[in-house]
């Protein structure tokens, strides 16, 4: 069963978030949303409404919402030699919680959740930004109430931390090469990994940046969506239920 997400859900990104939700919609598939309550500190969700009103809407056609961060960036932290050794070529400087013990993610996620409960609006689980943190994360997830977190090889169903493999599709834009690169990457996903049970299709609105890389993630989903049912992070959970 296919899992298809759109991160960095923010009012920054509106018009983008948007052209994703209409791609997936079109390939038959409802996305979670991943969401940022305050991307890098200057775009609070509390003032803008209007986009608060289009999420819960989203909510009301199926959709799971995700908190992703709270404000997604690395701001006021210092990474050391193993973080950064960690991140090398994964994120720009965009992983919040690489470097945060599991009180101090514990803080944030809950700083998040109460920000977004706030609006109206009620997260299942969380995902880290660029998928990085510490291996104490999922205790700071599960101490949260919140049903799972994901990194980048696994979805992580709590509090058990049964770790469910989870190969996952994504792309970046940040440069030529990297749009080039990333869509090569996505491809070879398809050739090798499409009889995996829970894949994930990861949509980001910067990867709209560059036409190789829109081109990569349309195609990607028309292909994954016409090999596996599309399903929710709850079917992941049930599925692991004992009869």
């Amino acid at each position: 069963m296919l899992l298809v997400s759109i991160h960095d859900v923010t009012p920054a990104f509106e018009s983008k978030v948007k052209k994703l939700w209409e791609l997936c919609c079109q390939s038959r598939v409802i996305p979670a949303l991943l969401v940022v309550p305050d991307w890098h500190g200057q775009w609070p969700l509390e003032r803008y409404p209007e986009f608060v009103s289009w999420i819960q809407g989203r909510v009301m056609d199926g959709a799971e919402l995700v908190l992703h961060g709270e404000r997604h960036d690395e701001i006021g932290l210092p990474r050391g030699l193993s973080d950064a050794w960690k991140a090398w070529g994964r994120t720009d400087a965009e992983g919040e919680f690489l470097t945060l013990d599991e009180p101090a993610a514990l803080d944030r996620i809950v700083r998040g959740l109460c920000r977004l409960r706030d609006l109206g609006l009620e997260p299942a689980g969380f995902v880290p930004p660029a998928w990085l943190a510490r291996e104490s994360l999922d205790r700071a997830v599960a101490a949260a109430g919140l049903a799972f977190t994901e990194d980048a090889t696994s979805v992580h169903v709590l509090p058990s931390g049964e770790q469910v493999p989870s190969p996952v599709v994504r792309w970046s834009s940040r440069t030529r090469l990297r749009a080039w690169g990333s869509a090569a990457v996505a491809a070879a996903r398809w050739r090798l990994q499409r009889g995996s049970r829970w894949p994930r299709i990861a949509l980001h609105p910067q990867d709209l940046d560059h036409r190789v890389t829109a081109r990569s993630l349309t195609r990607a989903l028309e292909q994954w969506c016409g090999h596996h049912a599309a399903g929710r992070y709850a079917d992941l959970r049930a599925a692991l239920q004992p009869a």
